[in-house]
């Protein structure tokens, strides 16, 4: 393990390199450039504000936009990885067959491309929830749910990329699996709504999911809300890192039959 963190330090500028051209290429002949990556969770935030409505699931939650907004930036930044990993191998065609270097590097550019997009909107999102809500939570909070977040995209990314170079379905999969992970996570309900369909007890199940313990960090720290029991986020991360491990396991045993099958 030591010789491949070695091994992706030496190779750092082409890491960065390889992440700055994911960025270039996500904007380039883009009128608004990173705007876009606003318009997509803008749009998402007005469909289920109003869904939201409909269904009464804001009737006794104050400064619900703000609760809302934060939960589709931070699943914006997960589904962004789910999309992306497809192509990390299978959109680097050249690179891994004409090119020695570490293949994690493809995986890892594209998911750290996509971490700077999601620290770019979240300042944004900060200046709009101080100017909607001016209220803050306990911003020690961001560094767990941040690195857990980071750590769960990144085995995602293993995973995706791994897939899609034998199963070309993937992509099918994929769009299935993201749409109930979205409405399994709780984004424009309280994970309170989940725990009320548990017996007595078992309301640390719903922790499985790692982006309920990590979106519950995020809203402490952005919104005050109280924060996830230190055992469900423990669980969530805990997920996280197990998906992180698995997806580099993974990755690292199939990449040496990248070239045979591409």
């Amino acid at each position: 393990m030591e010789h491949v963190f070695k091994e992706l330090w030496g190779r750092r500028e082409l890491i960065w390199m390889l992440s700055a051209r994911n960025l270039k290429i996500r904007y380039k002949h883009s009128v608004l450039g990173f705007f876009w990556s606003l318009l997509t969770p803008g749009l998402f935030i007005l469909i289920y504000a109003v869904f939201a409505r409909i269904l009464r699931f804001s009737a006794d939650r104050p400064g619900y936009l703000s609760f809302l907004v934060t939960g589709i930036v931070v699943w914006q930044f997960t589904a962004s990885c789910l999309n992306d990993g497809l192509q990390a191998v299978t959109g680097n065609v050249n690179l891994v067959k004409k090119t020695s270097f570490p293949r994690l590097i493809l995986p890892l550019s594209m998911t750290m491309a996509n971490a700077v997009n999601f620290l770019l909107t979240m300042v944004v999102l900060l200046g709009y929830l101080v100017i909607a809500s001016g209220t803050w939570g306990s911003a020690a909070w961001l560094v767990p749910a941040f690195l857990g977040h980071l750590a769960l995209n990144l085995g995602v990314v293993f995973v995706m990329a791994t897939g899609n170079v034998f199963f070309r379905d993937m992509q099918h999969v994929v769009g299935i699996l993201s749409l109930a992970w979205f409405f399994l996570t709780p984004i424009f309900y309280d994970i309170a709504m989940q725990i009320a369909f548990l017996p007595e007890g078992w309301a640390t199940l719903c922790y499985l999911n790692p982006l309920s313990g990590i979106l519950g960090a995020y809203r402490s720290a952005l919104l005050g809300d109280p924060a996830p029991p230190l055992a469900g986020l423990a669980l969530s991360l805990g997920v996280s890192a197990l998906v992180l491990l698995s997806g580099f396991v993974l990755y690292q045993r199939t990449e040496r039959l990248f070239g045979e099958v591409l």
